[in-house]
């Protein structure tokens, strides 16, 4: 079974912890089984590639490297500051995200 994770795909998120913390992004992409994201524009690391079709000079190229999910929280889409979330039914019976800090939902 996989885990229920804080994070989606989409989401604006800030790093709280780790070398990127302060930074902003968005996720690029989630990774249920290791808890980890991609975020956009965090954690960059060199790659050094040979000459391909992508890249054809080769060299060293910057590419975002996974962050744990422990280390990210959602942006809260009112103040824009990191908030936690909690879940709950709206209006139509349907469990949707929320941010603590505002009560806001987040889509």
């Amino acid at each position: 079974m996989q885990k229920k994770l804080h994070i989606k795909k989409g989401d604006t998120v800030a790093v709280i912890a780790g070398e990127s913390k302060g930074q902003k992004g968005r996720v690029l992409e989630v990774n249920r089984d290791k808890s980890k994201a991609l975020v956009e524009g965090v954690n960059l690391v060199s790659r050094h590639t040979k000459p391909n079709a992508k890249a054809p000079q080769g060299g060293i190229i910057k590419k975002e490297a996974p962050v744990h999910i422990s280390n990210l929280m959602v942006i809260d889409p009112a103040s824009g500051k990191p908030t936690r979330i909690g879940r709950r039914l709206n209006e139509k019976n349907k469990l949707v995200r929320f941010a603590k800090k505002s009560g806001e939902e987040i889509k």
